[in-house]
């Protein structure tokens, strides 16, 4: 049986503009972050507000969560060209990604349990700090929304660019910077929760409502930590491309002479390069450049392996 293989790697995947752009813009949020961080446990301690006090600690899981974004970037760019990892480091970035949605979700685990025993244990509050801190903690965390939300828009349109006539097929997410967006959006909405609880508290006696609100956050919460595990979790995986890239593949491979696709792999390698490993069989072998050449059009591959087996051998099974 002959046949022919052929492996062709592309440049390393490295550090892109986007990428340290993503890392200045995220490490100016931890920064403020931090620093009402600070403010919120010791108002929350001094006011004897729970809900101040564990929005306070609630930042504190995102300030660590944040400092694994910023590893996560660093990693990747310092480490772009070693040797150490066949297809680079663009899965640094979604390992970080995984890391920081195990974190929200024990954030919305602590907050379902502290929501749950505020609601049998009330307990005195300082409304009128506790409410002017809880807005100063909001407005921060809308500015670091606003810095995180340009850094993915930026991603966005320069992905949108580079695939939009190659590769339309699905999107590219730098799910790095996605956990960090995801962090700040539920510091936002525990902060909003906070001055509602606070407000319904002090005008309306209605002290129940903070443990509820804590309760319907949490929930919240967890949804966006499911759908960010469940996304990272299949690219660490290495989960199979989507069905429409698969399609992509086939039409053009085989609609070049009596090309057959007997087995198919592509597997994303970080946000937006794949790798792609396929066998086919074919009356008229050709070299496997030709068939790369094929699959140009399919702009997310990156690292590409075609294995070329002779119709007349097409009974027997390749190697593995």
């Amino acid at each position: 049986m002959q046949q022919e293989h052929g492996g062709a790697h592309c440049e390393p995947l490295q550090a892109t503009p986007h990428a340290a752009h993503a890392e200045r813009r995220t490490r100016y949020v931890v920064v403020l972050t931090a620093a009402m961080m600070a403010i919120e446990i010791v108002a929350g301690t001094l006011s004897g507000s729970m809900a101040l006090l564990a929005d306070g600690w609630h930042m504190a899981t995102h300030v660590a969560a944040f400092g694994i974004t910023l590893f996560a970037y660093r990693y990747a760019r310092r480490h772009a060209r070693s040797g150490r990892y066949s297809f680079g480091t663009g899965k640094v970035g979604v390992l970080g990604g995984f890391t920081s949605a195990v974190a929200l979700a024990m954030v919305a685990l602590a907050m379902v349990v502290e929501s749950v025993g505020r609601l049998f244990e009330p307990q005195a509050i300082r409304f009128d700090e506790a409410i002017a801190v809880a807005i100063a903690g909001l407005l921060v965390n809308l500015v670091s929304g606003v810095l995180l939300h340009g850094a993915q828009h930026g991603h966005a349109d320069a992905d949108h660019a580079h695939h939009a006539d190659h590769h339309p097929h699905g999107h590219h997410h730098d799910h790095n910077l996605r956990a960090a967006y995801y962090h700040v959006l539920a510091d936002a909405l525990t902060s909003v929760f906070a001055i509602v609880a606070l407000a319904a508290g002090k005008y309306l006696d209605w002290i129940w409502l903070d443990a509820v609100v804590g309760i319907i956050g949490a929930a919240v919460i967890a949804r966006w930590a499911w759908g960010l595990l469940r996304d990272t979790g299949h690219i660490l995986l290495d989960g199979q491309a989507d069905a429409a890239t698969l399609d992509a593949v086939r039409r053009a491979i085989e609609a070049d002479a009596d090309n057959r696709i007997t087995d198919l792999h592509v597997w994303q390698l970080a946000p937006g390069r794949c790798a792609l490993a396929l066998s086919l069989v074919t009356r008229q072998p050709r070299p496997p450049e030709h068939y790369k050449t094929l699959l140009g059009g399919i702009g997310a591959l990156a690292h590409v392996t075609v294995e070329v087996v002779p119709r007349e051998d097409a009974g027997r099974a390749p190697p593995a």
